[in-house]
């Protein structure tokens, strides 16, 4: 045989395998349709059919054959397996239902403290709002200004003549250049003459 058929051949059959595993795992409980697509009816053994127990039930394809590719479930099995899937969906639903018992329970428990926070907030906003009307004790004005008026009355009793010092220093020094000039023009004598020193003017 070829090596390139005898590989073809043996991953058919490997295919074959493998399909005949998926359609056997698949056929649990009551099946609804075949994996062939034909519809599921049930059949049943007449008495003259070679089987020990007459009369036996089966979920069978109509398209049924041999070859392990369609389905023809025992009635009795198909039940079986069908109560079993059942009955765990049951004991998942019962778990449903007892967890929103607990959750109706933990709902109740939180709607009461919502209750007691919603009470807790009035309260504090009753308290907010009564310290909000309360009226803060404002410093007197009238005290305020007499002091003011008092330290007004201190800063007139104190006459203070500002005098620019460098003006007067400036006109002073003046009147000393014409003395100088004066006294020079004029003719010395012995003892009499003196150097007329510069005078400040008196800061009235």
């Amino acid at each position: 045989m070829d090596p390139a058929e005898e590989r073809r051949h043996s991953k058919r059959q490997q295919d074959h395998i493998n399909m005949l595993g998926f359609v056997s795992d698949s056929e649990y409980g009551i099946p609804k349709r075949c994996p062939c697509g034909g519809r599921i009816i049930d059949e049943v053994h007449r008495k003259d059919d070679y089987d020990t127990l007459p009369g036996k039930r089966f979920f069978t394809c109509k398209n049924y054959e041999a070859d392990g590719f369609h389905y023809r479930q025992p009635w009795v099995i198909g039940v079986q397996e069908e109560i079993e899937r059942l009955t765990k969906r049951v004991e998942e639903a019962e778990e449903v239902m007892l967890g929103s018992s607990n959750l109706c329970k933990l709902i109740d428990r939180l709607e009461d403290q919502v209750k007691m926070l919603s009470e807790q907030v009035d309260d504090l906003t009753v308290q907010v709002a009564t310290l909000e009307k309360v009226v803060t004790i404002p410093v007197p004005l009238q005290i305020v200004t007499s002091k003011n008026h008092q330290k007004d009355k201190k800063l007139e009793n104190v006459v203070t003549i500002p005098v620019p010092l460098q003006i007067v220093t400036s006109k002073n020094h003046q009147k000393d250049k014409k003395l100088e000039n004066e006294n020079n023009n004029t003719p010395k004598t012995t003892s009499d003459t003196r150097k007329t020193s510069p005078m400040l003017a008196p800061i009235t």
